[in-house]
């Protein structure tokens, strides 16, 4: 089964024949299942959204703030009930991932013992990265 999805990911989602389907721009189709499962991406424009290896992703800033523990509670019991409704934003540098956001929504992941993430990868340069976190 196949879903049209509007980037960003909004519920409800709904099915859609994949041949007679014309997708706007910025979009892609996916099958599968969140919170660890496989997640088929057939790209059209806009940023490629993958399901990552938590301990593929580095988390610079995350040694900067403390996460608030209720709202990782309340993530947590979200993503066990309906899985992850937003995907993190990753950048990619010379084939690392670099997580600036979705702290909250990463440390529910780590502490259900998922072992990847969905997430909405976009390109950049080491450039990029250092303007980013200097």
């Amino acid at each position: 089964m196949a879903y049209f999805l509007p980037h960003p990911f909004k519920l409800p989602l709904k099915p859609i024949a994949a041949s007679s389907a014309k997708r706007p721009l910025n979009c892609c189709a996916i099958s599968g299942e969140g919170n660890g499962a496989a997640v088929n991406l057939q790209k059209t424009r806009g940023p490629v959204v993958a399901e990552i290896p938590l301990g593929k992703i580095r988390r610079p800033l995350s040694r900067t703030r403390a996460n608030d523990p209720q709202k990782v509670k309340d993530l947590m019991d979200s993503i066990a009930e309906i899985g992850l409704q937003e995907p993190i934003d990753v950048l990619e540098v010379d084939g690392t991932y670099y997580g600036f956001s979705g702290c909250h929504r990463f440390e529910a992941h780590q502490r259900l013992g998922l072992p990847t993430i969905r997430c909405r990868i976009r390109r950049g340069t080491k450039d990029t990265l250092r303007q980013v976190y200097p």
